[in-house]
């Protein structure tokens, strides 16, 4: 079992160094090599995703990433900011499928910026198209003024674009998760808009037929984003495209308490999988030893269930942070009176000692 070990930039370092102690507590063989990546590696090499970084990727069953970005990068050339790394990666390595689990465990009911009884028991499964949409289609550019700054252009550009096989196995894999689940799908699209959201919308019911054991409804994004917070538990697995996934999956991680709770996995057809925190790289607090571990921990349990095919080991780790967290353990951004606050590094620790 071979991991690629990508920690990146700001708290990604830190958040990242307690995933892999916790994965080397667990007793299992594991082979793991780290290299750089983001604006650590373009710093380094002056690329955000070095050919050396690419081929590791490559070769693993998995990666464990961090985060990247950095304000400081914020003026460099598009394809060198730190940010153009994970889609690179998605690109390369056929990552077409983003698993982003919402779930508001009891002891953190009262972290939620919602009532509580909208939250106890929430349990959604955001399922985010990632090689496809705005992201990537083309063409895409700018008209410029003669020293190609943004300040003198005319018009900007970006074109929306899915293709049938696309829709297709993303559709598939909503389906198939949610015969594990409830056995309900929300496809949510904007085909009252867009031509390529109403593309979407057919395919899904297309593939449908194929799940007739499955419920499928379809729902405007706009209208999604507001019963989310109007009404979470209506939802179980929520299938869209990469703007949209991306806008709703952050919004959904704050009805858990805090985007820091939040895991996520990115497979491609075979399996191999990139696991990093929901969250960004937090440059702000980047340093300080008061970042939220448990996503990036939990992330990496989601990467020994799905690509290495340890099941065991994952419940373990899922079952530590349940353990630590009723024991009453908090880092800075689920803290509430009451409860006991704790550093990244202690945090970590707890979960290794709830291991044993």
């Amino acid at each position: 079992m071979k991991i690629a070990i990508l920690p990146g930039d700001g708290i990604g370092t830190e958040i990242v160094a307690e995933a892999v102690k916790v994965l080397q507590a667990l007793g299992l063989k594991f082979e793991m090599e780290q290299a750089l990546v983001g604006g650590a590696a373009y710093e380094a090499h002056g690329h955000p995703l070095p050919e050396s970084t690419l081929k590791l990727a490559k070769q693993a069953d998995a990666i464990l990433f961090g985060a990247v970005g950095d304000w400081k990068y914020d003026k460099l050339d598009r394809p060198l900011r730190p940010e153009q790394a994970i889609l690179g990666l998605r690109k390369n390595l056929g990552l077409f499928a983003n698993f982003r689990p919402a779930i508001c465990y009891e002891e953190l009911v009262g972290a939620s910026s919602l009532k509580p009884e909208l939250v106890s028991g929430l349990d959604i499964l955001i399922i985010r198209e990632l090689t496809g949409d705005i992201y990537f289609g083309q063409p895409r550019g700018r008209r410029t003024s003669p020293d190609g700054a943004f300040a003198g252009a005319d018009e900007a550009f970006d074109t929306m674009r899915y293709t049938r096989p696309e829709v297709e196995r993303i559709a598939r894999v909503a389906f198939e998760a949610a015969r594990k689940r409830s056995k309900r799908v929300t496809s949510v699209d904007k085909a009252n808009v867009l031509e390529t959201f109403q593309f979407w919308k057919d395919i899904v019911i297309e593939v449908h037929k194929d799940y007739p054991d499955v419920a499928l409804d379809h729902m405007y994004v706009d209208n999604a984003a507001m019963q989310l917070v109007k009404e979470p538990k209506r939802f179980d697995v929520v299938v869209t495209g990469n703007m949209f996934g991306d806008i709703l999956s952050d919004e959904a991680s704050m009805l858990t308490g805090s985007i820091g709770m939040l895991p996520s996995a990115s497979l491609n057809t075979q399996n191999q999988g990139l696991y990093e925190p929901s969250h960004g790289s937090a440059p702000d607090i980047a340093g300080k030893g008061i970042a939220n571990p448990l996503a990036t921990i939990l992330s990496a349990a989601m990467m020994l269930r799905f690509s290495l095919n340890q099941t065991e080991a994952a419940d373990r780790i899922e079952a530590a942070v349940k353990k630590v967290l009723a024991q009453g353990y908090r880092t800075a951004d689920i803290y509430s009176p009451g409860t006991q606050k704790v550093s990244t590094a202690q945090m970590g620790q707890a979960v290794l000692k709830a291991l044993s």
